[in-house]
Formats: structure tokens, C-alpha cells, sequence
């Protein structure tokens, strides 16, 4: 094996394991949970999989139910290990990205950019946040990486039919993941194809080849996801249908240049100049193979806005192409300060002063969100699990909709609610909906005196769904700043709650999210706090 393979792997899978801050809710909800629910039996599944039409496939999420499956059989799920098996699995996909970033530089650049661009991509700060977690876009990153660096990028050379199926392979792969990868493919295939006309027996093999692909793609997803549902189902068909209504601006939306303003600079990080310069030099020049991928990325990231709803993260798979810009620019004002100074050359064609600026810049902000930044809303499960089960009898979430992991973290089979915050999927208006999270922080004490009990159960029993009410659970969850909201706190010490245990999140955007995370014990006299 490779040194930088090693390398690679042993970047990822440490940035995994050190991982303890909370990104983002598909994390857990669209990967972890359903896998959890398969391999334990109980779980919290999204309305993405309970609705009539699900929008999710299982193909993720089934990445981790061997390792579920396989702690369940040697009775190691109540250790650690529940948590931290996946993060290995997740850093070892996520090392794909690195490990192939160099191939696609050798072939777009050539072996006087690799070193570079290895570099960035490991000290990226995104990267960091984001490409060792259990997120759908990390994996089509790294699988959109494999698949460019099988793309023939120069036109000069007849490309194999076998390097042509690998291609078509992880481009499927990829748009299995996540269907929107498409939208890369739908401006590089036709490129490719007009190409292979001058081969035209290359072209034929080449579209029997994709023909074949697709159909098999497509027929592996109706299979899994209509035995894991149990009625015929092509998820792909209702992510889509779903996603072009209204449903998708019901998580917000934002303006045009979002990814031009405020998803380039937080994706490229310190890197940003260097991505730009190395745009332009790219654009004064005649090379075929940066020209399209400065196109590619163009391309991509016009397309995506189009769409109302907009993430930082949908763009990561165009990340990998950004750090080849910037290894451009990187190495070309490296040789041009060589060829004045006569310097002796580095092993990253790299000046030493840019390659410290982009490490420090990058690695101290990427310590912070992967150790301290909303990190409570994990600690917090981990202090839950570790209860007794005499105490721990059952658990509510009083904060706004999947603000933690479920039982991907919790891993105990008692009752436990939270506040929802399904979108509009029966056509209500999108302007005056409001889910049960917003009409809790609208009044809370209303929402407390109007749907739970005037007294605690002790027996602590499942919420009734029906008519939307909630039972007090043994354990509460919340973030400190509802305890700023007047009659919170004497509402909850009169049900017989107190305080238990606490933890600073970070600084944190969302009002209702600050003031740290909190649990209140029934029957809890004393205010003991960890």
C-alpha cells in the first residue's frame, strides 16, 4: 500500500474519531437511524421514510447495518463501539477522496500538481467538518472523485472500454447516493460522447454500456427499497417529485448567490484566493482538461441555484476540483518565486510560507468544529446512555426538531419523544404552516399547559400520538435559553424536575439553540450537576 494511502486513511478515520460536534441532522436521520432500526428493531425514523411516498433510499443507510448487526451478535452494543464503529467505516469511504484526488491531478494537471493537491485536500477545512461523517454528500464526493479521475480527459487518446466502465460504475454509484449527482454528468456525458464519434465502435460499446448500467442501477434500488418498504418503490421518482413542490423551501431557502457568496468562501476556507487565481490562469489558457472542469464546476453550481432550498454541503463534491484550481495557482507562483531566488525545490512545489498559512488557517478552526462547536447535543446522549436503567425510564426533547442524535446514540428501547417538524406534505400553505417545533417556541407554556398532563406519571408511559399530546418523561432535554422564557422553569420545578446535568454547545446562531444543553430529572430534589 501506498505511503499516501496510509496516509489518507489514517487522516480520515482520526478526524472521524475525534469528530464530537453536530453538523447536521441528515447525519444521524438519513444514515445512522434507518440502519439502527434495521439492525435493533426501534428507532426514530424521519417522515423522508414513514411517509405514503418515500423519498429515501436504504442503499446508505445499509453501509452500516453490518457493523450494527455485527456489535448486536458479539454483545458489544452497549460499549462504545456503537459510536464509534461507524465513524471508522465513514473515514475509511472518506479517504477515497484523497487517495483518488491525486489520480485526477495526475491526469487533468500532471505529477508536478499532485503533491499539491493532496496537500489541500487533506488540510481542507471542509473536509474536516464534513467528509468524515455519515452524510450521503461526503460519500458522492469521494465517489464523483473516483468517477472524474476515470474520465478521459485528454481527447488525443482513444480511452478503454474497461476505463470507461469503471466510469460509468461510480457514476452510478454516485447518483444512487444522491440523485441531484446527475447534474455533473449531464454536461460531461454529452462532452464525452461527442468525442467518441470518431470512434465509432467505441461509441456504440460505450452507450450498451450505459444503457446496461442504468437499468442495473435502477433495478438494484427498486429492489432494496421495495423490500425494505414492502410495497413497490423507486425512491429516486419521489425525491424528485417531492423536492420540485414546495416542501423543500419549508427548510428555507436563500438567494441566488448563496453559492457564490457564501458557500465558495466556506468550502475553499483560506484556500479561496488561490482557487480564484488558479481559475484564471485556467481561463487564459488553452488546456483542454482545466477548461472543462472549470466548466463542470460552472455548470454545477448554476444549476443548483436555480433551487430555492440551498446547503454548503451540496457543492462538496465539487470541492475536490476547487483544490486542483488552487494547486495550480500554488504551484505556478512557487515556481515563479523559484526562478527569481533560485531556491532549492520542495517536495510540495509549494512556498513554505502559503503551505503554513493554509495549514494554520485551516486546522485551527476545523479543531474547533469537530471537537467544541455544538458539541452538548452529543455529550448529552452519551450521558443518557450511561444511566441506569432504573432511572433512565424514558426521555423528551423539549428543542426544535432533530437538534440530536436518536437512538443511533442513545441505544435504549424506552419511550422517547421530540418535537416534529414535518413539512406541508398534504398541500397545506407553505406561508402559514407551522409544524409542532414552531408552535411550541411560539408559546411554550401554552404548548406545556394544552398538551401534556397536570401531573407526572411516574410509570412514565409512551406519548399518545393521535391527538398530539406527550407524557412527562423521566428525563428532559432542552437548550438553556428555554429556561429564559418566563414560566419555563417554575412550570417544570412544579412538575417535580430539576437540573442534573449540563453543558456549554459553542457559539451557536439560533436563539433557541444557545444557553447550552441541559436535562431535568423527575423526582430530582437536589441540583447535582455534572
Amino acid at each position: 500500500m501506498k505511503r499516501t494511502t496510509v496516509l489518507a486513511l489514517a487522516v480520515r478515520i482520526t478526524i472521524a474519531l475525534l469528530t464530537r460536534t453536530y453538523f447536521q441532522p441528515d447525519e444521524y436521520f438519513q444514515a445512522l437511524e434507518p440502519a439502527h432500526v434495521l439492525a435493533f428493531g426501534y428507532g426514530n425514523l424521519t417522515w423522508e421514510w414513514t411517509s405514503k411516498f418515500p423519498i429515501r433510499s436504504i442503499l446508505y443507510p445499509a453501509l452500516n447495518v453490518p457493523i450494527y448487526w455485527t456489535l448486536k451478535v458479539l454483545h458489544l452494543d452497549g460499549t462504545s463501539l456503537l459510536v464509534a464503529a461507524p465513524k471508522v467505516l465513514h473515514g475509511l469511504l472518506a479517504a477515497g477522496t484523497d487517495i483518488w484526488i491525486r489520480e485526477l491531478a495526475l491526469r487533468t494537471l500532471g505529477q508536478k500538481y499532485v503533491a499539491a493537491t493532496f496537500f489541500l485536500s487533506l488540510t481542507s477545512f471542509f473536509h474536516a467538518l464534513s467528509l468524515s461523517r455519515s452524510l450521503s454528500n461526503s460519500l458522492e464526493t469521494t465517489l464523483t472523485t473516483v468517477a472524474l479521475s476515470y474520465y478521459p480527459w485528454d481527447p488525443t487518446v482513444r480511452p478503454a472500454r474497461s476505463r470507461l466502465r469503471k466510469l460509468l460504475l461510480f457514476v452510478a454509484l454516485a447518483c444512487s447516493v444522491r440523485v441531484t449527482s446527475a447534474i455533473t454528468w449531464a454536461f460531461l456525458f454529452p462532452v464525452l460522447l461527442w468525442e467518441l464519434r470518431r470512434h465509432p465502435t467505441l461509441l456504440r460499446a460505450f452507450a450498451v454500456d450505459t444503457l446496461l448500467t442504468v437499468c442495473a442501477a435502477l433495478c438494484l434500488l427498486f429492489a432494496l427499497d421495495s423490500a425494505y418498504n414492502g410495497t413497490p418503490t423507486l425512491t429516486l421518482l419521489n425525491f424528485l417529485r417531492v423536492n420540485a413542490s414546495s416542501v423543500s423551501l419549508f427548510y428555507g431557502s436563500a438567494p441566488w448567490h448563496y453559492y457564490l457568496t457564501q458557500a465558495l468562501p466556506l468550502l475553499t476556507g483560506p484556500a479561496l484566493p488561490f482557487v480564484l487565481h488558479g481559475a484564471y490562469l485556467t481561463s487564459k489558457q488553452r488546456l483542454r482538461s482545466l477548461n472543462l472542469l472549470l466548466y463542470v464546476v460552472l455548470w454545477t453550481g448554476t444549476i443548483f441555484s436555480c433551487a430555492g432550498h440551498k446547503e454548503w454541503r451540496f457543492l462538496h463534491p465539487m470541492l475536490p476540483l476547487l483544490h486542483i484550481f488552487a494547486a495550480k495557482s500554488l504551484v505556478a507562483l512557487y515556481d515563479r518565486d523559484n526562478l527569481r531566488s533560485n531556491k532549492q525545490s520542495s517536495l510540495l512545489n509549494i512556498q513554505q510560507t502559503h503551505a503554513a498559512a493554509l495549514a494554520l488557517l485551516s486546522l485551527v478552526p476545523a479543531l474547533y468544529v469537530m471537537r467544541w462547536h455544538s458539541s452538548a447535543q452529543l455529550s448529552v446522549l452519551e450521558h443518557l446512555r450511561g444511566l441506569p436503567d432504573t432511572e433512565l425510564r424514558s426521555v423528551g426533547f423539549l428543542m426544535p426538531c432533530h437538534s440530536t442524535p436518536a437512538q443511533s446514540h442513545l441505544h435504549r428501547n424506552i419511550p422517547v419523544w421530540r418535537l416534529s417538524c414535518e413539512p406541508p406534505l398534504n398541500g397545506e400553505d407553505l406561508s402559514t404552516y407551522q409544524d409542532k417545533s414552531d408552535i411550541f417556541f411560539a408559546d411554550p407554556p401554552a404548548f406545556l399547559a394544552a398538551r401534556f398532563p397536570a401531573h407526572v406519571d411516574t410509570a412514565f408511559p409512551p406519548s399518545n400520538k393521535a391527538p398530539q399530546l406527550y407524557t412527562w418523561p423521566s428525563h428532559l432535554v432542552l437548550f438553556g435559553a428555554l429556561l429564559r422564557e418566563p414560566g419555563i422553569e417554575d412550570a417544570l420545578r412544579a412538575k417535580g424536575y430539576a437540573e442534573v446535568w449540563r453543558a456549554g454547545n459553542g457559539v451557536e446562531e439560533d436563539p433557541r439553540r444557545r444557553g447550552g444543553v441541559r436535562v431535568w430529572h423527575s423526582g430530582s430534589l437536589d441540583l447535582t450537576i455534572d
